[in-house]
């Protein structure tokens, strides 16, 4: 089957606000399937953990399913939801102390069978797939703007 790729090319999104920014994260879920790997980068508070929680409550309205808050997994590294029979891993690895570090949290795994949204994916820049999409947030000309350059995989998502 034939997929339609959400990005084709690099792109660059400019987001007004918050609200912006997750509109464009239920873009992204909406074309989601296991195996996919996006990988976020920026600045602290520069948007990555409110684009991956609207991508998680997006796949979790689209398969029908209640989770309730999304916490950060700042400490924990990695949270894990079962949404309507996929699994949606979200890493945060700003408190990763080395990118062997990955491999005990199961990230192989979660590459293989899993939607992967990676926070600090730039510390294992060496371990991600070459299908992953890189998402970089930067602050934009306002306090609640964003900018969002999109970095496609050559074969698409």
């Amino acid at each position: 089957m034939v997929r339609p790729y959400l990005f084709t090319a690099d792109t660059v999104r400019f987001l007004a606000d918050e609200v912006a920014t997750e509109s464009f994260a239920a873009e992204v879920a909406y074309d989601l399937q296991p195996g996919d790997v996006v990988a976020l980068s920026g600045d602290l508070g520069a948007g990555k953990t409110v684009f991956a929680r609207a991508v998680i409550r997006a796949l979790a309205k689209a398969a029908r399913t209640r989770i309730g808050e999304v916490p950060s997994p700042t400490f924990t590294l990695v949270q894990q939801y079962e949404l309507g029979g996929q699994t949606v891993y979200h890493f945060d690895l700003y408190r990763l102390g080395d990118a062997s570090e990955a491999w005990e949290l199961g990230i192989e795994d979660a590459f293989a069978d899993g939607i992967c949204l990676i926070e600090w994916a730039e510390r294992i820049e060496d371990l991600l797939p070459g299908r992953t999409v890189r998402i970089e947030l930067a602050y934009g000309p306002t306090e609640n703007a964003r900018v969002a350059r999109i970095v496609a995989p050559e074969t698409g998502l």
